[in-house]
């Protein structure tokens, strides 16, 4: 089988408090967008997990969140075949775009059909959240609000169509760190109550004018090519910018897609610190359902 796995970013993102066992309370919404991964699934003999990915630098047991997804299910399961992964990577590693949970999420879907679990999207879902907290939301897709630690789920109506600029410099961020780092009464709480209202409302530039990730104030200081990535798409036509999760991607809404493509090609120009640079736009949830039914190879 070959699925597709969505990145996704976050135009609101707000942490509410922390947790007795140290996880933090979040509200956020999120978006997929049209940038994916692709992983193609094959039977094998034995409990084997094989994975292949495009990259040296990924794992390939199961410190790849995909191939823990595939021992999950052979084990809970008791599947008695085992499962070749192949991962053709097209989003950043550590980019705050939930590609490791991404792929999981396809990964569960795509062994659900192969082998004929017959399991529902709730029941995927509380073996996703074993395996982190965005992979529930990414068996999804589309246009959510996530709470508690992020697998509380509220679906909502499709983003309006809008060109999105995407850029990931070549950093690495530790969510780890980040959050550790967080002091949340002392930074500026995003509108997620007036974006959701906006999201309902289909008005985009409602929208625009709230978006917000508190995780800026940890991230931007210490990774100051955040900032200035923010600013040159302000600069060059964005009319909204944000860091997505806890970055150090930065996604730019534009009023079309010349603008967007004319802001990514100033973004390329002279500069060989940029590990993504890419125009996209929002995915519907009922495209991204449709890709992770996948389609037999």
């Amino acid at each position: 089988m070959k699925l597709r796995a969505y990145a996704k970013i976050n135009p609101g993102l707000d942490v509410t408090g922390v947790r007795e066992n140290g996880y933090h309370e979040v509200r956020m919404i999120m978006q997929t967008v049209d940038l994916y991964d692709e992983i193609i699934l094959e039977k094998a003999e034995g409990r084997e997990i094989r994975c292949q990915n495009s990259r040296d630098d990924l794992p390939e047991d199961g410190g790849n969140l995909a191939v823990r997804a595939a021992e999950l299910l052979i084990k809970e399961f008791d599947i008695p075949s085992g499962v070749k992964i192949r991962l053709n990577k097209n989003i950043p590693v550590a980019a705050g775009m939930a590609g490791g949970s991404s792929d999981a999420a396809a990964v569960l879907t795509g062994m659900n059909h192969l082998f004929g679990l017959n399991l529902t999207e709730g029941e995927l879902s509380r073996i996703a959240v074993r395996i982190g907290a965005d992979v529930p939301y990414c068996l999804s897709g589309g246009t959510v609000l996530a709470e508690g630690i992020g697998e509380v789920l509220t679906l909502l109506p499709d983003l309006p169509d809008c060109p999105i600029l995407i850029a990931k410099p070549a950093v690495s961020v530790s969510t780890e760190y980040v959050y550790r780092n967080l002091s949340c009464d002392q930074v500026a709480h995003p509108d997620i109550d007036g974006m959701l209202q906006a999201v309902r409302k289909g008005d985009l530039p409602g929208i625009v004018e709230r978006l917000g990730n508190v995780l800026e104030s940890v991230s931007i200081p210490a990774f100051p090519v955040i900032r200035e990535i923010k600013d040159t798409m302000k600069e060059y036509g964005a009319e909204g910018v944000l860091m997505s999760g806890s970055g150090p991607s930065v996604f730019g809404i534009f009023p079309d897609r010349a603008a967007a493509e004319h802001a990514a090609d100033v973004l390329l120009h002279g500069r060989t610190d940029l590990e993504l640079v890419s125009v996209t736009q929002p995915v519907k949830r009922s495209t991204v359902m449709k890709y992770h039914t996948g389609e037999i190879v």
